[in-house]
């Protein structure tokens, strides 16, 4: 079975032995040596002041974010599952809550976000998805980070980029809170969280909030190699032998190059076929189609052809399906993908089978390599 769902993701042999090994207890200082090592790798990831891991999934990093980084007010915008929980941990949490919404495929403007900033004076806190994976929509985060902090710059920019980390390359000049998971992108089983922190949220997080989720425990712990509370071990050792074969390899520009062109070649070969991609702003992290036949199109691809892909939530369910386009995955496994919709279709009585679909991928997808390589 292809699991080309977006998260979690498939994990690599290699990270799997990795993680094999005899248990490691996390305070010792082969662990701490382990967690030295990992660590500076993901300073290179996140290009960030600071950064911090949690034994929990993004929606713990999300909780620990905003109740660390928000006093009074949370700015949240809702496009999608993941947006809405924003909210509902500011609520949750004693804080007022600010929600631009929209419908799943439609990202915010920069326009909307100043307006809400300037008739909410109490806002100190901003919180958006990089990449909504709900409807695999992009917001245009670095435009609207960089807008609110010329209006004013004590307002934390808190990103979720739980399936943007590893998939492209975020300019986190103005924000101060990045979050990762460890089963997208980074290609490990659910359980481990990332915040890449500015100096100034270091600053705003102070003595911090709460117990578990409090950061400024983790901040003065983990400057030191080790956790404020048990480690997740076992994932961050995989974390490490992830980042140290990107990093031996051609390093990250490359898998951020790979992971565009195969998105960009996804999303031409299913259009080539006639299917409609839902988002008006598509994410590189996945690709999403909206269909009236999106339910057996995924019932096909999984008993027909052993491709598993996702569905939709709530009023989308049933209605759009989602094609996972984080990690390394294999060339040859996408073709087969998008060949395997393309025969879903023929199945359905829908259009006769040509080989479009793999086609088009197949062009798009090697011609723009071809072009980098001539470029060089």
């Amino acid at each position: 079975m292809l699991l080309f769902t977006p998260g979690p993701t498939p994990v690599p042999e290699f990270v799997r032995v990795a993680m094999a090994g005899e248990t490691i207890h996390h305070r010792t200082p082969e662990f701490e040596a382990i967690f030295a090592e990992t660590r500076e790798l993901l300073f290179k990831l996140f290009n960030t002041d600071e950064v911090i891991m949690l034994a929990s999934s993004g929606t713990g990093a999300m909780e620990a974010a905003v109740i660390n980084l928000c006093n009074d007010t949370l700015l949240s915008v809702n496009s999608g599952k993941f947006g809405e929980r924003f909210g509902k941990i500011a609520v949750a949490s004693g804080l007022k809550n600010v929600e631009i919404k929209h419908d799943w495929d439609t990202p915010v403007t920069v326009e909307e976000i100043i307006a809400a900033v300037k008739e909410n004076p109490s806002i100190d806190a901003l919180a958006i998805q990089v990449s909504e994976s709900a409807g695999g929509l992009r917001h245009p985060v670095e435009e609207i980070a960089k807008a609110v902090k010329e209006i004013n710059p004590e307002i934390m920019v808190i990103a979720d980029g739980i399936t943007a980390v590893g998939v492209e390359r975020i300019d986190v000049e103005n924000i101060d809170c990045l979050i990762a998971g460890s089963q997208k992108a980074l290609m490990l089983p659910p359980g481990l969280a990332i915040l890449g922190l500015s100096n100034a949220a270091i600053e705003k997080v102070g003595s911090g909030k709460g117990y578990y989720l409090n950061l400024a425990s983790e901040i003065k712990k983990q400057s030191q190699n080790t956790t404020a509370y048990t480690a997740a071990t076992t994932l961050i050792i995989g974390l490490g032998a992830v980042l140290k074969h990107i990093d031996a390899g051609e390093g990250l520009g490359k898998l951020y190059c790979d992971t565009a062109r195969r998105a960009k070649a996804c999303r031409f070969a299913l259009e080539a076929i006639g299917l409609h991609s839902y988002p008006q702003t598509p994410a590189r992290s996945m690709t999403t189609i909206d269909d009236e036949n999106a339910s057996e199109i995924r019932k096909i691809l999984k008993e027909d052809f052993g491709v598993n892909v996702a569905g939709g939530q709530d009023h989308l369910k049933g209605k759009i399906f989602r094609i996972n386009q984080m990690g390394l995955i294999e060339t040859y496994e996408i073709i087969g993908v998008v060949n395997a919709v393309e025969l879903a279709l023929a199945k359905l009585g829908r259009r006769e089978f040509d080989g479009t679909a793999s086609r088009v991928f197949t062009e798009t997808y090697f011609k723009t390599m071809l072009e980098k390589s001539r470029e060089k």
